[in-house]
């Protein structure tokens, strides 16, 4: 009976390709499956994500509700909770906390970030203690003075960046800046504002460095709510993609991407030197150094002029402060004593406890960044040098004997080296 399925020998070579091409589309069938089934897995869980991430609702909601019942004001709260001429576009979060939006104010663009709950001045990974209730824009109460007020501000800048000569300046530039509808008066409301915006590291950079060409100006606030200027490009590297392709792109090939997208030499060149002016502007500034410890593409942008200008700038503490809250951190190794990705200091074996000298600088992390990003198309009369001062910059120490000697050195060389080479080009 089984011969009868295939009766003669000229039927066998059909009935093998018969039963191949049943096999073949039963895996293709089952691949199929499987592929749609793990999509639609990995869109749900991205969804999700996006869902948790993107709050912006709530914020606003939250927000206006204070505005509306009179504890917080401010030159962006009108907008964004009456007239409605400020608004959230594209969501950016990467943290539920941390909520940051595309947004339009008065057909301006600017981006809107929003804090969802008072953080820790500085996350580790872990509770530095236990958490308390906190009170949203408890302070200052009713009843105290502008005088009490310039106090607590300044009290509260001597524990961020320490016991500098000229915290009096600072706060006077503070009640300025909460000063939001130019009355001549701070408010309670503007007061309450103002305090809750200064526990934010980049709220408080902005404001210290509003006149630097590469911080982004700061438009307004309500609450712990503020919009900063937009910047054209988003990243120093690559395109922007829809998040459902990123997933399926190897890192290795995204980073050949990036490079591949990147602008010519000369104006990479040019992007480079803002990054360095940026760290000059960091660098023991008029109220202190503050550490970058996230320097990352993704961090910095650029216009259409390709001046650098940082997009992210919450990564940025006082130096002052990070020390006091990681030195005598409980520690097993060194990995144990990081904040963000970049601010790393050494773990005593003897004590088991975190040191709180940084151990780079942020020079050498900056030229860790640039590196292959300038030496990749890099014209071949200063690759060469090019190569050895980023290599040089990269192995500068915190620790080194006259290191403040060194990173101007270095720091002045490379800028000199880059305006060298494009100061007669069409793009400087």
């Amino acid at each position: 009976m089984a011969r009868s399925l295939c009766p003669g020998a000229w039927l066998r070579k059909p009935c093998y390709l018969q039963a191949r091409f049943s096999y073949v589309r039963m895996k293709y069938l089952f691949f199929s499956w499987l592929v749609v089934f793990v999509g639609s897995w990995i869109i749900y869980v991205q969804y999700s994500t996006y869902t948790e991430l993107c709050r912006g609702k709530d914020c606003k909601k939250i927000i206006c509700d204070k505005y509306k019942t009179g504890v917080i004001d401010g030159p962006a709260c009108n907008s964004l909770c009456v007239t409605e001429t400020l608004y959230f576009g594209k969501c950016l979060s990467t943290k539920p906390n941390n909520q940051m939006y595309l947004g339009i104010w008065d057909n301006l663009p600017g981006v809107v970030k929003c804090q969802m709950e008072q953080a820790l001045h500085l996350d580790f990974g872990t509770e530095l203690e236990p958490r308390k209730e906190i009170v949203l824009f408890d302070k200052p109460t009713r009843g105290t003075t502008v005088q009490k007020f310039k106090e607590m501000v300044y009290s509260l800048f001597k524990a961020k960046l320490g016991d500098q000569g000229n915290l009096s300046e600072l706060v006077n530039l503070i009640l300025t800046v909460a000063d939001g509808d130019k009355d001549g008066q701070v408010s309670l409301g503007e007061a309450k504002s103002a305090w809750a915006l200064l526990q934010l590291n980049e709220f408080l950079l902005m404001v210290i460095l509003q006149d630097k060409e590469h911080t982004p100006k700061l438009m307004g606030f309500c609450g712990d709510l503020y919009v900063m200027e937009s910047v054209e490009y988003t990243s120093l590297y690559g395109i922007s993609l829809p998040w459902v392709i990123e997933l399926f792109i190897p890192s290795g090939f995204r980073r050949s991407m990036d490079q591949l997208f990147t602008p010519s030499w000369p104006r990479k060149a040019k992007i480079a030197i803002g990054l360095l002016e940026f760290v000059e502007d960091v660098f023991h500034g008029p109220y202190g150094n503050f550490l970058m410890c996230d320097t990352s593409a993704k961090n910095l942008g650029y216009n259409d002029k390709y001046d650098l200008k940082m997009v992210d700038m919450r990564k940025i503490v006082p130096e002052t402060n990070l020390k006091e809250l990681i030195k005598d951190r409980h520690c097993e190794s060194d990995l144990d004593c990081v904040y963000g990705t970049d601010c790393r200091t050494s773990c005593d074996q003897s004590t088991m406890k975190c040191t709180s000298e940084v151990i780079q600088p942020n020079l050498a992390k900056a030229c860790q960044l640039l590196k292959d990003y300038l030496l990749r198309g890099a014209p071949v009369e200063i690759r060469e040098e090019l190569e050895k001062q980023l290599y040089s910059c990269i192995a500068l120490k915190v620790t080194a004997n006259q290191m403040e000697m060194e990173h101007s050195l270095i720091l002045n060389n490379l800028k000199t080296l880059l305006w060298k080479k494009i100061s007669y080009t069409n793009d400087s």
